[in-house]
């Protein structure tokens, strides 16, 4: 009876150490068929985003395309061969080691310590502990316990060995004729059906797979070529990765040292304020999906790109100061120095949090000029300049810039909205409402006179004009940069746009000189 007891004890470890093997071996094995599925996955933003002390490495692989090839095949190929090897049983120390070599890579690139979550998807955010550490442990343990303790194909075959050598021998003790008879008949019967277990399961593997597979196909016919407009850079979410990025944004200063991109990242996107024209909920919508971590993630690819300025309110200096203390990047930020009881409350507001320039936000502006408060404007210029910050001043219309030169402000550069004004053609003017720059060629001919550089915004009317147009537009026409609101998916393709325009021959030999 003791020894039944035994028995069954080991039968239940035995079957509860295949369960863990087993689904194992079906995650390795659906992360790497879900990548053949996906033909555009690489390993590329996981090496990227790496920090810690293996990031240069890990960098280095990414950015070297040959290895970045390698690197693809055997993550795809190594999940894959070693999932069906646990699921199986079969050489479960190899499978194991490779395995333990594999979630190293893993938790080095991009281990769960605080800080260092962002940019990855994740199923939540961890301590140091996560699933590869798990896997990883978990595997050590199939290293050590004996292949042939748990049911699978090594521990079949290993009894298929033994029975072989005992009938080999010839010259067996009754104990061990009687181990031999039990060894067969375990085989042919109960045995085998234990050990053959991971068969059933695989082919419920399968068809799962084929399942999910349909579903991905179903998706990919009806769904890819929808219209999912949120501007107009974007017409689906089949957009270009850091893969295709044709290069850098270039960067020059304003004035002293400060280096700042030609292309900026508006910061109405993030903040919510969408400018959606009737669309009541899209200013809630863009709060919620830019959560601290996706603005993190956004900031990021945007320095990958050569954007290294974004142009925002003070309410965003939270998180951009999270970003800088959490050592992420070194994203400079323009302050429209909006948000205060008064303008010189948001002028020290942003001074006190960071920013690398000042200006006065272009709605104050345009209200201080109409209500002849240009004292005002006067004062934040030169409280800025006395910081050592560059000082601008912004506006959306014309008559405000004309009115702070008249008065006889100086600051260092102008922020002035810009763009084309057929672009509403065929359409009613008042279902838009996105007209930003009503006297575009008034605005055009008089910022041509002025000696300070010059930041376009509105470039896109808020996201109605298409990017080709709108940034070619406004940087043929004198705009010295532009400050563009992008969601993260499409950065790349706006920086690829923006470096093409800047090559153009249109846009080097335009009327106002670059001034900057």
């Amino acid at each position: 009876m003791m020894n039944n007891l035994k028995q069954s004890k080991a039968s239940i470890i035995s079957f509860v150490l295949l369960a863990l093997r087993t689904v194992i071996g079906w995650h390795f094995l659906y992360e790497g068929i879900v990548k053949i599925y996906s033909p555009s996955w690489s390993a590329y933003n996981y090496l990227i985003n790496s920090k810690w002390i293996f990031a240069g490495f890990f960098n280095w692989m990414a950015e070297t395309p040959g290895i970045l090839k390698v690197v693809d095949l055997l993550n795809v190929w190594g999940l894959i061969v070693i999932g069906l090897l646990l699921l199986f049983g079969i050489f479960t120390r190899a499978a194991a080691i490779f395995g333990i070599l594999l979630l190293s890579f893993y938790y080095l690139a991009t281990p769960p310590f605080i800080g260092m979550d962002f940019g990855v998807p994740t199923e939540g955010h961890y301590l140091i502990v996560n699933k590869n550490l798990i896997e990883l442990v978990t595997l050590i343990l199939f290293l050590i316990i004996p292949s042939n303790k748990i049911y699978g194909l090594d521990r079949m075959w290993n009894l298929v060995k033994e029975a072989i050598a005992q009938r080999k021998n010839g010259m067996l003790k009754t104990s061990q004729v009687q181990k031999s008879v039990e060894v067969e008949q375990g085989i042919g019967r109960r045995e085998l059906i234990k050990n053959l277990l991971p068969l059933p399961i695989f082919g419920g593997f399968v068809v799962a797979s084929l399942k999910k597979k349909g579903w991905y196909s179903y998706e990919e016919k009806f769904l890819k070529d929808t219209d999912a407009l949120t501007t107009a850079t974007m017409k689906s979410f089949d957009f270009s990765s850091l893969k295709d990025l044709k290069g850098q944004i270039p960067t020059t200063n304003i004035i002293g040292e400060i280096e700042f991109s030609r292309l900026m990242l508006g910061g109405n996107l993030i903040g919510g304020w969408a400018h959606a024209r009737d669309l009541i909920y899209m200013s809630d919508l863009v709060k919620k999906y830019h959560n601290d971590e996706k603005v993190f993630t956004t900031f990021k690819l945007a320095e990958k790109c050569g954007i290294n300025t974004i142009l925002t309110n003070p309410v965003l200096c939270r998180v951009i100061n999270q970003y800088w203390r959490q050592k992420i990047g070194k994203i400079k930020f323009i302050s429209d120095c909006g948000g205060g009881k008064s303008l010189i409350e948001g002028v020290k507001m942003s001074i006190d949090n960071g920013a690398s320039a000042c200006y006065v936000h272009g709605g104050a502006a345009d209200r201080f000029v109409q209500q002849g408060r240009i004292d005002e404007i006067h004062e934040a210029v030169e409280f800025i300049k006395q910081n050592g910050l560059p000082a601008g001043i912004g506006a959306h219309k014309i008559s405000t810039i004309k009115g702070c030169v008249d008065y006889g402000l100086n600051p260092d550069y102008w922020m002035k909205s810009l763009h084309m004004k057929d672009y509403l053609k065929g359409k009613e003017e008042d279902m838009y409402k996105n007209i930003f720059c009503e006297n575009t060629d008034e605005t055009i001919h008089y910022m041509e006179t002025l000696k300070q550089p010059w930041i376009g915004f509105k470039v896109l009317s808020a996201g109605v004009i298409d990017p080709m147009e709108g940034f070619r537009f406004a940087f043929e026409n004198g705009a010295d940069f532009i400050c563009v609101g992008m969601y993260d998916f499409q950065i790349v393709d706006d920086v690829n746009i923006t470096l093409d325009i800047l090559n153009s021959d249109s846009v080097k030999n335009r009327k106002r000189p670059w001034l900057v």
